[in-house]
């Protein structure tokens, strides 16, 4: 495989088309390399418009995804960052590229493990990983702020908590919704506090584990 081919095919023929135009987030996808995060068994399809399989049922997000959702937080590289879902590890390093640090939340172990080993590896050093079932908010850091927060998967419900780590300016990025109907929430806090919840686009995306919509009772 040409790698630098794929890498550009996958930024003009998906993530463009896709209407993300901030030459940042491009950048990123441009030069960190994708298929370092992606399992073995995957690695002909690491820049495919799929969304890659992981363990313990997870999935790696459509790059199309992960760009626009990187677009909407319009991250400064100022910013202290809070990933909730770490996954593979990929959009762990795109928020270290483009802000100031990342701290990241997953709820499997060997996920933050091997998330650790992958940035390394290509000396990202601006981050730290947690293990925590976040899917309902997250004390983490005690009284820390963060100027962006992605959470990564989808809830069915809006969850207000995430939303109280937000310092003035920040932005929050959430899926919100079941399928067959899902949209992207980004939740903005203005300098004196005030909270703005404007819908975005419209998209599928795997629950966040921890906060699946739980079956109804049948009778």
């Amino acid at each position: 495989m040409n790698l630098d081919q794929a890498r550009f095919n996958m930024v003009e023929q998906q993530i463009r088309p896709w209407e993300v135009l901030d030459q940042t987030v491009l950048d990123a996808f441009r030069f960190l390399p994708r298929e370092k995060f992606v399992p073995t068994a995957w690695q002909n399809l690491a820049f495919a418009d799929i969304e890659i399989p992981l363990d313990h049922g997870e999935f790696m997000m459509h790059p199309r995804v992960e760009a626009r959702m990187l677009q909407e937080l319009a991250i400064k590289q100022t910013d202290q960052c809070l990933e909730i879902g770490t996954g593979s590890g990929f959009v762990t390093a795109c928020l270290a590229r483009l802000g100031q640090h990342v701290d990241s939340v997953d709820i499997h172990s060997d996920f933050s493990k091997q998330a650790e080993q992958k940035l390394k590896a290509i000396n990202i050093t601006n981050f730290n990983l947690y293990n925590d079932n976040a899917a309902a908010g997250w004390e983490g850091v005690a009284g820390k702020l963060y100027d962006v927060i992605a959470v990564t998967g989808s809830v069915p419900e809006y969850v207000p908590a995430f939303e109280q780590r937000l310092a003035p300016g920040g932005r929050l990025f959430m899926v919100v919704g079941s399928a067959p109907t899902m949209h992207a929430l980004l939740i903005t806090r203005d300098a004196e506090g005030k909270l703005e919840r404007r819908m975005s686009f419209e998209l599928m995306l795997q629950a966040l584990q921890g906060a699946e919509q739980k079956p109804s009772f049948q009778f």
